[in-house]
């Protein structure tokens, strides 16, 4: 079986549908969208058209969250008062610009989404969350310490913890002792299709193999793979620059950052 998770597409329509396209050539058996649909890039609508069309079971981002409210707080961390004002136009943009019936759909989204699998590919309960179980805006980054993760994953009840948020993919498998056997947890961040900020413009997702020979005693037989999308970052990047949107955005799909 193999489970496709994406996340983060922030209104960048053509990295959505090249995402989209890629999907369609590899046929997963199940596709999941961890949220943050808007934000940042000029479709909003379009993404969420889009994703409705498809019927992708999809969770709500902080993001998502704030535009369902029509907020002017997206619960994003910015760390200076220039980012600050950036963010302050793009909600009020977003908030502009998305229909009402879009707004009412953000709104009514799950925060969790979790699989229990009680057949093969074995015991094990796989968990989707936007930012973390415990808040919907809280940021896992891969160097948290591991006693940190493993805290975090024990009270969430979930061997597989798949999130998105940073926009930083990684994989982490944690050991624990089980009535005197040695398991193991995983957490998967699974990158960003519309706004990376590690380095590679590409748009990214995740594809999750589980099969017969999958364990929790057996940290390998998990199997993640990190899949990177080209698509026409130019023509993104010149939407921004040619809405009212922060031309630094532009920038940020370019270089990603």
């Amino acid at each position: 079986m193999t489970i496709a998770f994406f996340s983060d597409v922030h209104g960048n329509l053509p990295a959505l549908e090249a995402v989209l396209a890629d999907l369609d050539q590899r046929r997963p058996d199940m596709v999941f969208c961890l949220g943050d649909l808007v934000g940042y890039a000029p479709w909003p609508n379009e993404v969420i058209a889009e994703i409705r069309r498809r019927r992708i079971p999809t969770l709500a981002g902080n993001y998502d969250q704030g535009i369902g409210l029509n907020s002017a707080d997206c619960g994003c961390a910015y760390k200076t008062d220039a980012d600050k004002a950036l963010g302050a136009q793009s909600i009020a943009f977003t908030n502009g610009v998305v229909g009402e019936d879009e707004r009412r759909y953000l709104r009514l989204l799950p925060k969790h989404m979790r699989l229990d699998f009680q057949e093969e590919p074995g015991l094990l309960s796989l968990l989707m969350v936007h930012g973390s179980p415990r808040r919907i805006n809280e940021y896992l980054f891969e160097d948290r310490p591991e006693a940190s993760f493993l805290r975090i994953l024990e009270e969430a009840n979930a061997d597989i913890l798949l999130f998105g948020h940073t926009h930083k993919p990684y994989h982490r498998t944690f050991a624990y002792e089980h009535e005197g056997q040695t398991r193991y947890r995983h957490a998967l961040n699974i990158g960003s299709v519309g706004k990376p900020k590690d380095g590679d413009p590409r748009a990214a997702y995740l594809l999750l193999h589980l099969g017969p020979e999958t364990r929790l005693t057996e940290p390998e037989s998990l199997r993640s793979e990190l899949v990177r999308v080209p698509y026409d970052v130019e023509k993104a990047a010149r939407a921004v620059e040619t809405s009212p949107l922060p031309n630094e955005y532009a920038d940020m799909l370019r270089r990603a950052y």
